[in-house]
C-alpha cells in the first residue's frame, strides 16, 4: 500500500502517486496500527454506530481524534458543492476548547483533499514553500497536517483535518492509515445517518400529507365520529355503489353526499341535488324525469330532467322517504335498468348516473308499515352511512363555531369562556345547522369583537318561541337602527356590523316575509 511519507514532502506530485485508496484497504493492513489506535478505532466505531445525528457524532469524536493522532487541533468542515465553500461543524484544540474561526485552519489544504477525494499528509510544513505561502500556515506555525475526505452517498460531504504546531508531533504513516480506516467507517455511518434523517423528514412530510389527505374540505372536526365518517366516505367514494345517508336534520347529510362526489371518479361530471320533501308529486316527477312538448298544459317545449342532466355524474336525492309510491317505482327502474322516460313520452333513454339518497327517517320501519317499497329500500341501502349528531361530537363544536365565525366576517371575532361553555353544553337538536344560525345571530349582537354568553340565544322546551321571537326582534331593531344611521347604505351598515352586505340583504328579506 502506498502512503505519503516525509520523503515526499517537497515533491511536486505529492498527491498523485502516494495517496492511499479506499479500495486498497483490507483487514491485513490493520496490523500496521498500534494497540492504542486499535482501541481508539474500536471505540470510534462504537461511537459512530450509536450516534443518531451528525452534530453530536462529530463533536464527540474530534477530541478523541486529536488524542489518538497526537495532534493539537482537529476540525470537521462541511463542503458545499454549490458555493465551493467550507463551513465548520466542529473544531477543537488540545485543551478541548472550541475554535470558531475557519481561518485558523488551512482551507487550501482542505480544498486539495476535496479536489483529489483522497487522504493527504504533510510533514515539516514550514519547509515547504508551496504551503508556507498560506497565511494560516504561517500565522499558526503549523508543522504537520493530515486531511481525509468524508463522503456521503459517494459524494464529498466534508473534510476531517488534524494538525500540529510542534516538530515533535509529526504525523506518521500509521496516523494516516488510522484516519483512513476511520474515514471509511465515518462515511458509511454518515450515509446511514443521512438516510435516517431523510426518512424522518420524509415521514413527517408524508404524515402531514396523509393528515391533509384524510381531511375532507368543508368537513370540520377532529372527533372520533368524524374521523370514522371520513374513512367511510373515502372507502365508498371510489366505488359506484348506491349510498343511503342517514342522519338527523341539520347534521350535514348533503355535505357527505357532495364529498363522495368530489372524491369519486365522477368528480369532473355534474353533481345535482334535489330535495324531495313537501313537493307535489307531479312537479317532482317533471323535475326528475323531464317532459316533452305537450305533455301537460304549459309544456311548450321539451325539457331534460335532472337524471339526464346529471348523466355520468352524481345525483343526490334528499329526504327520499317522502316520495310517492309511483315515483318509488320509477326510481327503482332508474337504479336497476339505468333508464328513464320523460313525461308524455314513450321513448326510453339510457342514463349513467350514480345515485345517493338521504333521509332522517327510519326507512326500515316505513317498509314494515308498507309506506316504502322493500325492493327499492334494498337497492338504496347497498352502502349505508350514518352521520353523527352534533351532540355525539361535542369536541368539534368549538372548531365548527370558529369556522362559521370566520366565514361570516373578516374581523377577528372571538368567543369568551361563558359563550364557549354554553355552546359545548347544549344538546343541539337542530345539529350543525342550528349552531350556524345561532352564531350568525351572535355575530350581529356582539359589538366589541367578543361574543359573550348572553349573545348565544339557545332554544329550550319552556321558552322556545319567546326566545326566538325576542332574538329576532332584537336583530331587526339593530339592523334597522344601523341602516337608519347610514341613510340606508347597506355597505356602510355591513362594515359597521362586521358582516357582509349579502347577510344584511338576506336578513331584511327574512324580516319582510315575516311581516307580510
Amino acid at each position: 500500500m502506498n502512503l505519503i511519507t516525509e520523503h515526499d514532502q517537497n515533491q511536486p506530485a505529492l498527491l498523485s502517486n502516494k495517496i492511499m485508496k479506499k479500495d486498497f484497504l483490507n483487514i491485513k493492513e490493520l496490523k500496521n496500527l498500534s494497540k492504542e489506535q486499535y482501541e481508539a478505532l474500536y471505540n470510534l466505531s462504537q461511537n459512530l454506530n450509536s450516534a443518531s445525528h451528525e452534530e453530536s457524532l462529530i463533536e464527540n469524536i474530534i477530541d478523541i481524534l486529536i488524542e489518538v493522532t497526537n495532534a493539537e487541533r482537529g476540525l470537521f468542515a462541511k463542503y458545499d458543492t454549490q458555493t465551493y465553500k467550507f463551513s465548520i461543524v466542529s473544531a477543537r484544540n488540545l485543551h478541548k476548547e472550541n475554535i470558531p474561526d475557519l481561518s485558523n485552519f488551512s482551507v487550501s489544504v482542505m480544498q486539495q483533499v476535496v479536489d483529489k477525494n483522497k487522504p493527504i499528509i504533510y510533514h515539516d510544513v514550514q519547509s515547504n514553500p508551496k504551503l508556507t505561502q498560506f497565511e494560516s500556515v504561517q500565522l499558526h506555525k503549523i508543522t504537520s497536517i493530515l486531511g481525509v475526505p468524508i463522503t456521503k452517498s459517494e459524494k464529498i460531504w466534508g473534510v476531517l483535518l488534524v494538525d500540529s504546531q510542534t516538530d515533535r508531533k509529526e504525523f506518521t504513516e500509521k496516523n494516516l492509515l488510522f484516519l483512513q480506516f476511520f474515514s471509511n467507517i465515518a462515511s458509511i455511518t454518515f450515509d446511514k445517518i443521512f438516510e435516517i434523517e431523510n426518512l424522518s423528514d420524509e415521514n413527517i412530510r408524508l404524515k402531514n400529507v396523509l393528515e391533509s389527505f384524510d381531511k375532507i374540505p368543508d368537513m370540520i372536526g377532529e372527533s372520533s365520529p368524524i374521523k370514522e365518517l371520513t374513512k367511510t366516505i373515502r372507502k365508498v367514494a371510489n366505488t359506484d355503489a348506491t349510498v343511503l345517508i342517514l342522519g338527523e336534520s341539520g347534521s350535514g347529510k348533503d355535505l357527505v353526499a357532495r364529498a363522495i362526489h368530489k372524491l369519486s371518479p365522477r368528480k369532473d361530471f355534474p353533481y345535482l341535488a334535489q330535495f324531495c320533501g313537501s313537493i307535489p308529486d307531479s312537479l317532482l316527477e317533471s323535475e326528475l324525469f323531464g317532459y316533452v312538448k305537450g305533455a301537460f298544459t304549459g309544456a311548450t317545449k321539451d325539457k331534460k330532467g335532472l337524471f339526464e342532466i346529471a348523466d355520468n355524474g352524481t345525483f343526490f336525492l334528499d329526504e327520499i322517504a317522502d316520495i310517492s309510491s309511483a315515483l318509488q317505482a320509477k326510481l327503482l327502474r332508474v337504479i336497476e335498468n339505468k333508464e328513464i322516460i320523460r313525461l308524455g313520452d314513450t321513448k326510453v333513454k339510457k342514463v349513467n348516473v350514480r345515485i345517493l339518497t338521504a333521509t332522517n327517517k327510519n326507512l326500515k320501519k316505513l317498509v314494515e308499515e308498507g309506506k316504502f317499497r322493500e325492493d327499492l329500500y334494498y337497492r338504496l341501502n347497498v352502502f349505508p352511512i350514518s352521520v353523527p349528531a352534533l351532540r355525539e361530537r361535542r369536541t368539534d363544536i368549538l372548531l365548527l363555531a370558529q369556522n362559521f365565525i370566520n366565514s361570516y366576517t373578516n374581523s377577528n371575532i372571538k368567543l369568551n369562556i361563558g359563550a364557549i361553555n354554553k355552546l359545548e353544553n347544549y344538546t343541539w337538536p337542530g345539529n350543525v345547522r342550528q349552531l350556524q344560525n345561532v352564531l350568525s345571530r351572535a355575530i350581529i349582537l356582539s359589538s366589541d369583537g367578543i361574543i359573550q354568553e348572553e349573545h348565544i340565544a339557545l332554544e329550550n322546551e319552556s321558552s322556545e318561541n319567546s326566545n326566538s321571537r325576542t332574538l329576532k326582534e332584537l336583530e331587526k331593531k339593530i339592523l334597522l337602527d344601523r341602516l337608519n344611521e347610514f341613510d340606508g347604505n347597506k355597505t356602510l351598515a355591513a362594515k359597521s356590523l362586521d358582516v357582509s352586505v349579502r347577510w344584511i340583504q338576506l336578513k331584511m328579506k327574512e324580516f319582510n316575509s315575516e311581516s307580510e
